[in-house]
């Protein structure tokens, strides 16, 4: 039972997370890139409910802010006017499913910002940086560990169906994978390869990279079961029917190696995603200005970011519950 509540909580939170990275145009409030050169670092923007004078509002509302002196980063409300936070407002275009589109779920009024986690160093709005970058980190995690497990469980099953010379060939290939820090040999293989790419072609190159360099973990994994399957008495007999080794694969097979391959996923996803999120903090994957996860928390590497801007955290605080609910659902999935 508890099992079955863990899969359940962790399913989800990850249905939520994934859902919201995939609405990031509709729920957030700007267009990632968009500066405002005029509010450096500015400070998460608290909804308020009650006004300077003491008046209650039923819709929520912020007050602008100005940058006070020549410090940046130090900021003060004007309480002169209150700017309500309207729903369904129109804003910058974004496209949802190949579709344009131009409502947000909500904003306010200019001059005032809405900056529910405040901003980066160019004015830019962490909150839409960090749905449109889940975009980039998670999905990056998502397709590349299709591949490894596509890739894996091809060569798996090749090799534990057929054994002999093919299969000491993939083996061998697979101990001089695992033989090597997935991590490093990820990062020089990236290395070698161009650093000035589109942004997209960067997101698919991550993909196959990641993907492609560590398969050799679920083909091992794939393999015994396999050889294990291989040898079952109704196999044997359809064998013995004249089935073609192809469907002994799609009938008998493939089958059972479905809830490891689950399994798998659920614990390879969380580990491609602090990959890419490694990357893109190295400046080795999706750059700027396209938010990734990875490339927002590169702001970190400077002191003075890292000591008075907490806000600007965002992406690894988002990271841990992504994290976790994977790693739950792979528990919960191996104990069923």
């Amino acid at each position: 039972m508890s099992a079955r509540v863990g899969r359940v909580a962790a399913l989800a939170l990850l249905a939520a997370v994934h859902l919201a990275a995939l609405g990031a145009g509709f729920l957030a409030p700007y267009a990632p890139t968009a500066q405002n050169r005029t509010l450096p670092y500015a400070p998460p923007a608290p909804l308020r409910f009650v006004d300077a004078e003491g008046v209650f509002h039923l819709r929520p509302f912020v007050y602008a802010v100005t940058e006070q002196g020549s410090v940046t980063g130090a900021y003060a409300e004007d309480r002169r006017r209150a700017y309500p936070v309207r729903f369904l407002v129109p804003g910058a275009p974004y496209r949802f499913a190949g579709l344009p589109g131009h409502v947000h779920l909500f904003g306010v009024d200019e001059p005032a910002r809405i900056f529910l986690l405040g901003a980066d160093g160019f004015g830019r709005d962490q909150l839409s940086r960090l749905l449109h970058g889940a975009q980039i980190s998670l999905f990056a995690g998502l397709m590349a560990t299709v591949l490894s497990l596509g890739v894996g469980w091809l060569l798996g099953t090749v090799s534990g169906f057929y054994g002999r010379g093919v299969d000491a060939v993939i083996m061998r290939s697979a101990e001089l994978f695992l033989a090597l820090p997935w991590l490093y040999l990820l990062f020089a293989v990236r290395a070698m390869l161009p650093l000035s790419i589109p942004p997209a072609r960067a997101f698919l190159l991550l993909v196959l990279v990641i993907g492609l360099v560590d398969w050799a973990r679920p083909a091992r994994l794939v393999r015994g079961v396999v050889l294990t399957a291989r040898e079952r008495s109704y196999v044997l007999a359809a064998r013995g029917f004249g089935a073609s080794d192809l469907y002994l694969i799609r009938r008998h097979i493939s089958p059972q190696t479905a809830g490891l391959l689950l399994t798998q996923a659920a614990l390879l996803v969380p580990q491609y995603i602090l990959a890419e999120v490694t990357l893109s903090f190295l400046g080795l994957g999706v750059s700027e200005p396209v938010p990734s996860w990875g490339n927002m928390l590169a702001d970190l590497q400077h002191y003075h970011v890292l000591a008075s801007y907490w806000w600007m955290w965002a992406p690894g605080l988002a990271l841990v519950p992504v994290i976790l609910a994977y790693y739950a659902l792979s528990e919960a999935l191996s104990t069923r």
